[in-house]
């Protein structure tokens, strides 16, 4: 009978979970479809009006002609090659493009506006990135590691007549705003003030690249007509591997207390969670007596 309610209860949290997940993609592609899809139309109507004015004033071009030129600008753009500006272009592929680039692959950011191009090039990158992404994941845990161990530091620096929730609330806060403000406040300013951009494009490009998203709308040093230190995108990829390890952290106190809310919510979970506990800690001979 036990051992039922323990199936029920696995049984009925898969499908919440499940249930909350899918209805989270459901609410974000109609959201998204309602915000994206008329402006979609408005560029696409836009583009087509300039072509047939572009043919309107060239009379010596037709349409099959055009059409080819901009196929021509669209592999130009995909093999990284900015198609504005002349051949004078800042190269993709210098020390600090290099470095940026490789901190996107072990990072699985991946924003999709530069690639190798060679066949050589192509099956190093799918190497080292077999390789670098273990790594990364075990240098952001270890770095996870290391951040906690200064949370746990600063609870305990926390004024000892302060109820222990209270110390815990405390710390994180003051970990999370120290945390928000050297991740996602102060260089999403210094991108807006080096690329041009507004503070809200900043900050949309620092949280969906140290959320690992990467659409590539957005990058930095890629302006042609600006001029970039040297070590611009090194130091931008040092802040995004330091960066992903804080909200590596953040993300997973964020799961602790959505798990809490759980327990509180729904009493039979925390049972189910003390039961699996209790197996997973057993020893194998144990377990065959069961």
């Amino acid at each position: 009978m036990a051992r039922f309610k323990l199936a029920q209860v696995k049984v009925s949290r898969t499908a919440l979970l499940a249930l909350a997940y899918f209805t989270y993609l459901l609410f974000g592609a109609t959201i998204f479809q309602m915000l994206e899809r008329e402006a979609e139309n408005n560029n696409r109507n836009h583009f087509q009006l300039e072509k047939l004015h572009f043919l309107a004033n060239y009379t010596c071009l037709d349409g099959p002609a055009l059409e080819k030129f901009v196929q021509v600008i669209l592999d130009a753009w995909e093999k990284g090659v900015n198609p504005s500006g002349n051949s004078t272009n800042p190269t993709n592929w210098d020390f600090s493009s290099s470095f940026f680039f490789a901190g996107t692959v072990i990072t699985t950011i991946g924003y999709g506006n530069l690639s190798p191009s060679t066949v050589t090039g192509q099956v190093f990158c799918v190497f080292y990135a077999l390789c670098g992404i273990p790594l990364n994941l075990a240098f952001l845990k270890q770095l996870g590691k290391c951040l906690a161990v200064h949370l746990g530091r600063l609870e305990r620096g926390v004024v000892s007549f302060v109820p222990h929730k209270v110390q815990q609330a405390l710390a994180v806060s003051f970990f999370f705003f120290v945390g928000s403000l050297l991740v996602l406040v102060i260089p999403p300013l210094l991108f807006s003030y080096v690329e041009g951009w507004t503070f809200g494009e900043g900050f949309y490009f620092a949280f969906i690249t140290l959320s690992t998203i990467g659409f590539g709308d957005y990058v930095v040093g890629t302006d042609p007509d600006k001029e970039y230190i040297s070590l611009y995108r090194s130091l931008a990829g040092v802040w995004i591997i330091f960066a992903l390890g804080w909200l590596a952290l953040i993300f997973n106190m964020g799961a602790r207390v959505m798990e809490h809310v759980v327990v509180l919510t729904h009493p039979g979970f925390k049972k189910q969670k003390e039961e699996e506990e209790d197996v997973s800690s057993s020893k194998p001979e144990d377990i065959s007596k069961i």
